[in-house]
């Protein structure tokens, strides 16, 4: 069959570039024209034969020019033209296709000289079986609602022209640009009808899936709904025999008989109601399930009825702890304190006029719900004083039950708050826990180890504490995973701690510190009579008529196998001589022990605290300093030295601090300024170092109270006389020599004192702290408060004995 022949085109057309659309010949397209360079082409082109060549751009550039357009395109006629508000919309009509041999813009139009392409129009077999395919394809299509008009399919079917039929279905056809592009660029028509076929059998493919994704929806849905119904109808049928869903009618039922406040048994009875539109099988029926049993388990208002009763709590504090009067009194009088303030608030009496006397009415329930107003007790002291003992007494002779935290390492804000219920494995805070443990809303609840909290990635858990220890705040408390406000008021808190360094400066505000020193050799022996030896024989299985330890025995074990200012290694000691006494019970029924101090080391091994005092300060250049640790008291020998050749260099080893290293070097200042006074040559360092050392270098160590204990070492090593060995000091010097207060005064003695030195030196204005010494401290021991480095070296050298 002989090609048709080609339109007669002009021989240049203006341009309109196209942009992500493509204009097929024999086809009609509506375009939005609203650039300068295609609306002048359009004007143009209604002034003459209404004739424009389009042309698809392959950037997205606003002004194109001919490098960013296709060469290839379509000669249209505007048919239709209407004003728009941003340009015009036309309705053009594809003639043919044709190719800009060149293009050059013109007075703001791009022109382009055309070259005709003619179009392939050869009918073969195997155009025809295309043609066919494209018509069955038409159908499948139809069949599927793709959106195509019925009148395609009839369209499709009378159409003779191969080229029409695959120009129309690609205008109809969701392609892609690029695609038209090159179907229009294509001279072979079997091609053409190849590429527009693949085209919608890609459409049909999309749709048959997407019929399928929607009917197996339709299909889930109606079964979820079918379940639904039956569900609803397995209601009814249970509500009609009287049974219901048991689960869920239990929970209901116990949240209605725990006669809980009206707001938390209003957001109880919500989760239940959703509870009960859930299926079981979904995840979050269990994670309700689990807080709903929390909120359950929360005394929310049950309080056990006070026993404010001073003299009882004294009786309870003085049976579980010996002495510590001050710690007793200081409870008492806040126990005093609470008991006057909920009488004060116990509500008057009716006043009638015509009745008869009326008998005394019991104590009010409300009393006992008073919140407790007044300081946190914070109880401070080294390990193994009865800190935590002290908190089992109060809450014992208060007649509440008692809850230990222990916050040692805790360093996530939601161990304080709770986690949030959006988390997998949520849970409420510590204290939501506690008051479940304890089962009453007011118990004696210990923050155990308050000054080891930590901070890290997850928050402050001590800003969390602020809230709850702060009693204007802590009636409204919320815990996250909860969400429903607690009233943590009435719990009496109490803290403890081994030191307040490390504590929040704000958390401190809010607690009043009391704080509980180490025992003496006395105490410690009527602490193991009273309470750690009948401990460790029930412990063990021993009866007291089976083992008998001796006073002399508990001061050898006190004196040579523990160091320390509480009580805890004398018990496990005490626990080592009942252990090797019940494996002779054990296999020898008869058998009785009584342990003196002779036969310690027969349990015991080998004394491991010997006394060194005399034997480290043997020597010029030792001096016996006192030191405060978290444990209580110590001792610190510091040693000096005087190294020859050397230019006036201070050496410090030892592990000292930046305090510690100051106080030296002002203390070396103070000595080298009033040499002469101190008997010591001015010239001393001139030609030698000073190495001052403080021995188990293994422990960091810093504070200013070592001053006056280095500025003695460093005089006894120019002066090369030793310094008495009974003697300890401890003070902060001045570059003056002046010799200021230092805290821990009672811990620093009672551990001299276990070290066998019965003279203290200490800063004058720390006098009236003896005060707070054991009485048989006091008369065993002399005591030299100074005010200067002179005052201190009088007493910490020897007095040279007179000669004939």
């Amino acid at each position: 069959m002989a090609e048709p022949p080609a339109p007669a085109l002009p021989s240049e057309l203006p341009v309109v570039p196209l942009r992500g659309a493509v204009v097929l010949p024999l086809s009609v397209s509506p375009l939005g024209v609203n650039r300068t360079m295609s609306v002048e082409a359009v004007n143009r082109a209604l002034a003459g034969d209404r004739m424009i060549l389009t042309l698809l751009q392959k950037n997205d550039t606003d002004e194109p020019g001919p490098d960013d357009l296709h060469k290839v395109g379509t000669v249209c006629i505007i048919r239709q033209m209407a004003k728009a508000p941003t340009g015009m919309r036309v309705l053009v009509e594809g003639v043919a296709r044709a190719k800009a041999e060149f293009l050059q813009v013109e007075r703001g139009v791009m022109q382009a000289l055309l070259k005709p392409l003619k179009e392939p129009a050869d009918r073969s077999v195997g155009v025809d079986a295309r043609v066919r395919r494209l018509q069955e394809l038409v159908d499948q299509a139809l069949s599927l609602a793709t959106g195509l008009s019925p009148d395609i399919k009839a369209l499709v079917t009378s159409m003779d022209d191969p080229l029409r039929i695959a120009y129309l279905l690609a205008s109809l056809l969701d392609m892609k640009p690029e695609d038209k592009q090159k179907l229009l660029e294509e001279n072979d028509l079997e091609v053409k009808l190849d590429a527009v076929a693949m085209a919608l059998s890609r459409e049909i493919e999309v749709l048959e899936l997407k019929g399928r994704i929607e009917s197996r929806a339709e299909k889930e849905m109606t079964d979820a709904q079918r379940q639904y119904v039956l569900r609803q109808q397995l209601k009814a049928i249970q509500s009609e025999l009287g049974e219901g869903d048991s689960d869920v009618q239990e929970i209901r039922t116990r949240v209605t008989d725990a006669h809980l406040p009206e707001r938390v048994e209003k957001a109880a009875l919500r989760e239940v109601d959703r509870l009960e539109r859930m299926t079981p099988a979904s995840p979050e029926y269990q994670m309700l399930r689990t807080y709903i049993d929390w909120v359950l388990d929360v005394p929310w208002d049950k309080p056990t009825e006070d026993r404010l009763d001073p003299i009882e709590a004294r009786r309870v504090l003085d049976e579980d702890h010996y002495d510590l009067d001050k710690v007793k009194e200081r409870i008492v009088e806040y126990l005093a304190v609470q008991k006057l303030r909920q009488r004060s608030q116990a509500p008057a009496p009716e006043v009638t006029v015509d009745a008869a006397p009326a008998t005394a009415a019991p104590p009010s329930p409300a009393v006992s719900a008073a919140r407790m107003k007044g300081p946190i007790l914070c109880f401070v002291g080294p390990p193994g004083v009865g800190k935590t003992s002290l908190g089992q007494s109060i809450a014992r002779a208060m007649n509440r039950n008692f809850v230990r935290i222990s916050l040692g390492g805790v360093r996530d804000e939601a161990e304080i708050r709770g986690h949030r219920r959006t988390y997998i494995g949520s849970m409420p805070g510590r204290l939501v826990q506690a008051l479940k443990s304890a089962g009453s809303s007011n118990p004696v609840l210990m923050l155990d180890e308050i000054d080891k909290i930590s901070v890290g990635i997850q928050g402050d858990p001590a800003a969390a504490l602020l809230e709850v220890l702060d009693p204007a705040q802590n009636h409204n408390f919320r815990d996250h995973y909860l969400e429903i406000p607690i009233d943590l008021s009435r719990v009496l808190f109490i803290a403890t701690a081994n030191q307040l360094g490390t504590v929040h400066p704000a958390l401190l505000d809010r607690m009043e510190m009391i704080s509980l020193s180490g025992y003496t050799e006395d105490e410690k022996v009527h602490i193991a009579r009273k309470y750690l030896v009948p401990r460790q024989l029930e412990e063990h299985g021993l009866n007291p008529a089976q083992i008998e330890l001796t006073d002399a025995a508990l001061r050898r074990v006190i004196g040579e196998y523990t160091r320390e200012a509480g009580v805890r290694t004398l018990e496990r000691q005490i626990g080592a001589i009942a252990r090797k006494v019940a494996a002779r019970v054990a296999s020898e029924e008869s058998h009785t022990a009584r342990v003196d101090g002779d036969q310690v080391p027969d349990y015991l091994g080998p004394p491991k605290v010997r006394p060194e005092t005399p034997f480290r300060t043997s020597r010029p250049g030792v001096a016996t300093g006192l030191a405060w640790t978290e444990t209580g008291g110590d001792v610190l020998y510091i040693e000096a030295a005087l190294l020859p050749g050397g230019s006036g260099q201070v050496i410090l080893t030892g592990q000292l601090g930046s305090v510690m290293q100051e106080s030296a070097r002002a203390a070396l200042s103070h000595i080298r300024q009033n040499a002469r006074d101190l008997g010591i040559a001015p010239e001393f360092l001139s030609k030698q170092d000073i190495h001052i050392h403080v021995p188990a270098g293994a422990i960091p160590k810093d504070g200013p109270s070592a001053g006056v204990t280095m500025a003695t070492a460093m005089v006894s090593a120019a002066r090369g006389v030793p310094v008495r060995s009974d003697v300890a000091m401890t003070g902060e010097i001045t570059l003056s020599g002046l010799v200021l207060p230092v805290g821990g005064i009672r811990e620093k003695t009672l551990a001299a004192r276990r070290l066998g030195i019965r003279t203290i030196i200490l800063p004058a204005m720390n006098e009236p702290d003896l005060s707070e010494l054991p009485d048989d401290a006091r008369k065993d021991m002399a005591f030299h408060p100074v005010s200067t480095l002179d005052e201190a070296l009088a007493v910490a050298f020897p007095v040279p004995t007179p000669t004939a």
